[in-house]
C-alpha cells in the first residue's frame, strides 16, 4: 500500500455508546482474537499518522488518540477532532468507523486508485448493494475534507456534511460495507470469523 498511498493519513472513529449492542464497547469486541478496532487498524496500517478518535484502549500498533468535543457530539464532531489532531501535511485521509471487520487494505487501495485516477473528485466512498454511500468508509483529499467539516460540528449529520464534496461512489465487493451494530450483525461476524 505504501507506494500508492504516500501522504496518506488515517482517522478511525471509535467512540459511540454501542446502544444497539446493549452498551458494549463495540471497538473492543473481539473476533478470532482480534478486536474490531485492531481489524480496522490492520486495514489502514500504512497510513501515517494514524489517529483514533475515542477512549484509549489497548491496540496492536502505534496510534494517536484524541476525543471529540463535546463528548458524545457525534461522528462529525469526532471527524473534526481527528482533523484537528492531524498536524502533518498529507495528501489524502482515510476516514473509517472501527466496526467494519471485513474491510481490508485491498479495499482502501482500490479507493485510493479510483480517487487518484479521477483527478477531480474530492473523495471516494464505498457504496453498499442498494447504492447508499458509506460515509465512514472513504478516502478524501485532505484539503477538501477540511473545507467540508464545519467548526460547529456537534450533532450534525455526517452524510449532509460530506455529500457536498461530491465524492466518487465505488461499489463495495462482498461484505466490505458490513458493520457490527446489532446483535444479529455480531452473530454473523462471529460465525464468519470464528466458524
Amino acid at each position: 500500500m505504501t507506494s500508492q498511498t504516500s501522504g496518506l493519513a488515517g482517522i478511525v472513529l471509535a467512540g459511540g455508546h454501542g446502544t444497539r449492542l446493549g452498551g458494549r464497547d463495540k471497538p473492543a469486541i473481539t473476533l478470532a482474537g482480534r478486536s474490531l478496532l485492531d481489524r480496522t487498524l490492520d486495514a489502514v496500517a500504512d497510513a501515517d499518522p494514524l489517529i483514533v478518535v475515542g477512549p484509549s484502549r489497548p491496540v496492536s500498533r502505534k496510534v494517536r488518540w484524541t476525543l471529540e468535543e463535546p463528548a458524545g457530539g457525534g461522528p462529525v464532531a469526532a471527524l473534526a477532532a481527528g482533523l484537528d489532531s492531524l498536524t502533518e501535511p498529507t495528501e489524502l485521509v482515510v476516514v473509517l468507523a472501527a466496526d467494519h471487520p471485513w474491510l481490508t487494505g485491498a479495499t482502501l487501495r482500490r479507493l485510493v486508485r479510483r480517487l487518484r485516477a479521477d483527478g477531480n473528485a474530492g473523495g471516494a466512498v464505498l457504496v453498499d448493494g442498494p447504492g447508499r454511500p458509506q460515509w465512514l468508509l472513504g478516502v478524501w483529499a485532505t484539503d477538501v475534507l477540511r473545507r467540508a467539516v464545519p467548526r460547529d460540528a456537534a450533532g450534525r449529520a455526517l452524510g449532509g456534511v460530506l455529500a457536498g464534496a461530491e465524492p466518487l461512489h465505488v461499489s463495495a465487493v462482498a461484505a466490505e460495507t458490513s458493520d457490527v451494530d446489532t446483535p444479529e450483525e455480531l452473530s454473523r461476524a462471529l460465525r464468519d470469523f470464528e466458524g
